[in-house]
């Protein structure tokens, strides 16, 4: 099963995420694994890695550190545990950023590189058949952002939340702390029977 969890930054969604993930484990009486994108460049964004792991502290959960390459990782995974996403911005921006590197000002190339990768990965989420859930940022919601590879990475995200949204069971958005169901396979069930 798939759930993704999308909002805007400070949202409340990590925390939904893992108190979701906390109670499928329990259900299923599963391990829990944390995917982490994350990627430290500066000293704030060392920070950030640490308060959260600071807060997942008395969660006895696997670490797997993945910034690049998440649909291997994804087609490596096993049956018996709840894994988190967290979060699939940080990845994509991992990629803008290898991917700037590789090509330079070759903003076609980056296009081609990163659709080519949010491609492969919702491939890769529809063949998987562990328990996912992925954390995702809203970007679409706000000021059309100045820079062309700024606007390629707003692009990007948003195909990428479409993608793995249409293959999702379950999508859920966060707003101020508040959880929306956007669909639910009770939602689907209820679509079908209606035509």
């Amino acid at each position: 099963m798939i759930h993704l969890i999308i909002g805007g930054a400070r949202s409340g969604k990590s925390s939904f995420a893992e108190q979701c993930v906390i109670a499928k484990a329990e259900v299923s009486n599963d391990d829990i694994a944390y995917i982490a994108t994350a990627t430290a460049f500066d000293d704030e964004m060392k920070q950030r890695i640490a308060l959260h792991q600071e807060q997942r502290a008395d969660n006895p959960w696997e670490l797997i550190e993945c910034p690049y390459e998440l649909t291997e990782c994804i087609s490596q995974l096993t049956g018996n545990k709840v894994y988190l996403i967290e979060c699939l911005t940080l990845w994509l921006s991992n990629l803008l950023l290898k991917a700037s590197n590789l090509y330079r000002e070759d903003t076609i190339a980056i296009d081609r590189y990163l659709h080519q990768q949010v491609q492969a990965l919702v491939s890769g989420l529809v063949k998987s058949e562990a328990e996912l859930v992925i954390v995702s940022n809203e970007v679409g919601q706000g000021i059309v952002p100045l820079g062309e590879l700024n606007r390629l990475f707003v692009d990007h995200m948003g195909w990428l939340n479409q993608g793995v949204a249409k293959v999702a069971d379950r999508v859920d958005f966060i707003c101020a702390g508040i959880a929306q169901s956007l669909k639910s396979p009770e939602s689907l069930v209820l679509k079908k029977s209606q035509r």
